[in-house]
């Protein structure tokens, strides 16, 4: 199904595999890309040493494009910038800070760079900076995320009426007739994160996939504002957050009672109670664990069928 996310990467379907925290290694990326969409490494997660030996274990699994999500967020950022372009990945989604922070500077290593935002104003400042896609994420999707709330149903028609440049929807998409919903609203492929966290080949630990498997609709919520807003699963230390905002806390009372390594001791590490479980809205939709490969041919067939649904009423 070609257009201008397919001929943007060279993939066969225009489905790309987010790059999550904790659960984004080589295994899922290389099948997803070879699957016929875009895997993506998550970086967040990962020592510059440790990306390093990830991209040279996905380039030995798949022989397809495949890229890294880079947080900007977090530390390290200049050396893994520069062991990306030494290993010659090719493409980066940049997310959480300025994109005109390496744009260019990947793309004059012929790296194509895309910049994932959540409101009309960043898209825009992405397009300036040059990078070759956006991806628009609503306020559904797990993990960090916007604090102006707008949800992807919004906030994909928005953001095309503005850009020029191909646009990605992201949140709340982990079926075929979310895709499809997407790309009438304006989108040109779609980002799933939360379905290939309930994938074989997701690094995240068996504990937290059933919890995703297990959640239904209200079990998850955006908290943190002041820090980095983020969609977290209602367990324990979500239950702690919520007190402590009982007593109006300042930003470094949050950082406290947050603490280093709580997003890795419970999406890698399996503590449901202690850990920060991320995970989207759309996680009630997700009902079973299976290989990434058989989601994304789900996601394609039950695309096809729906798009004749959607045909045969007019």
């Amino acid at each position: 199904m070609p257009n201008k996310i397919t001929n943007l990467f060279q993939i066969e379907y225009p489905i790309i595999q987010a790059g999550m925290i904790w659960n984004s290694g080589w295994r899922l990326a290389s099948a997803v890309s070879n699957a016929g969409g875009l895997g993506l490494l998550g970086a967040g997660s990962m020592y510059p040493e440790v990306l390093r030996e990830h991209i040279q274990k996905c380039k030995k699994a798949t022989k397809k494009p495949f890229g890294v999500n880079v947080p900007m967020l977090y530390p390290n950022l200049e050396e893994i910038i520069q062991i990306i372009i030494e290993e010659g990945v090719k493409i980066v989604f940049t997310s959480a800070g300025n994109p005109k922070t390496y744009t260019q500077h990947l793309k004059g290593h012929g790296v194509t760079v895309v910049h994932v935002v959540s409101s009309v104003k960043f898209a825009l400042k992405s397009q300036e900076a040059g990078v070759d896609a956006v991806v628009a994420e609503g306020f559904e999707a797990g993990g960090h995320n916007g604090r102006e709330e707008t949800t992807t149903l919004t906030l994909i028609p928005m953001v095309k009426e503005k850009l020029s440049i191909p646009l990605i929807a992201a949140g709340g998409i982990a079926t075929g007739r979310g895709m499809l919903a997407a790309m009438i609203l304006g989108a040109d492929g779609v980002q799933v994160g939360s379905r290939f966290v309930a994938s074989e080949e997701s690094s995240a630990h068996p504990s937290f996939k059933q919890v995703v498997v297990d959640a239904q609709e209200g079990d998850t919520e955006l908290t943190l504002k002041e820090l980095a807003p983020v969609r977290l699963i209602k367990n324990k230390f979500y239950q702690d957050v919520k007190e402590l905002y009982k007593k109006n806390p300042s930003p470094d009372e949050l950082k406290e009672l947050l603490g280093r390594a709580r997003a890795k001791k419970g999406m890698f590490e399996g503590d449901l109670n202690e850990g920060e479980l991320e995970i989207g809205q759309i996680a009630g939709l997700i009902h079973d664990i299976k290989p990434a490969a058989q989601i994304v041919r789900d996601i394609i067939e039950e695309y096809t069928v729906a798009k004749g649904e959607v045909n045969s009423l007019f």
